[in-house]
């Protein structure tokens, strides 16, 4: 309680709330104090998603996030965003702990036909992908693409930040776990 949030965000980039029903609009960040390196990275959703082939955009619209996680939504990894007319953008936490697996929608497909699993909303639930598949094919088109099209966050004291949760997804450096008593500070 000292030191607020620690522990989070280096699981995996992700955007905050994939364990709810509805995943938070915004995201705020606030610092106090700051650890030297304690930077967070940002990419934004729309451009990551352009960044796929056209062949690779096919897959992924059709591919749903389950979190096994408190209400076990079912999320869909690729979806208009909400307030920016016909732009797409992303869901996902690359977290291991945060993600069940990942479904495929079967419509127009000779999976849902062949099928004796369970169709909802044209996604079988008996063939669940490994989540560390979709997660680790995400996190390498992000990792290969942080340079050109992210952004490094390198947090001042008292810094302040509200973000659009929806249209970007993010991942903290290895300096956020720092104590504030490593670096300095009164941790309280």
């Amino acid at each position: 309680e000292e030191e607020g949030c620690t522990r989070v965000g280096r699981s995996g980039w992700h955007i905050d709330g994939t364990f709810q029903m509805t995943p938070f609009m915004y995201q705020t960040m606030y610092f106090p104090s700051v650890a030297l390196g304690g930077d967070t990275y940002f990419m934004p959703l729309k451009e990551l998603y352009e960044s796929f082939s056209p062949e690779e955009q096919v897959y992924l619209d059709k591919l749903w996030m389950s979190t096994g996680r408190r209400q076990a939504p079912i999320h869909p990894l690729v979806y208009k965003h909400p307030f920016r007319s016909n732009e797409k953008t992303m869901l996902f936490h690359c977290g291991k702990p945060f993600v069940q697996g990942w479904y495929k929608d079967t419509e127009d497909s000779e999976e849902t036909k062949e099928s004796n699993g369970i169709i909802v909303n044209q996604v079988n639930l008996f063939n669940l992908i490994s989540s560390r598949i979709v997660q680790d094919q995400l996190t390498q088109k992000i990792n290969s693409n942080v340079d050109d099209l992210g952004i490094k966050m390198e947090w001042e004291e008292g810094d302040f930040m509200i973000s659009d949760n929806l249209g970007l997804v993010h991942y903290a450096s290895e300096g956020t776990q720092t104590s504030s008593h490593a670096v300095g500070g009164d941790g309280g």
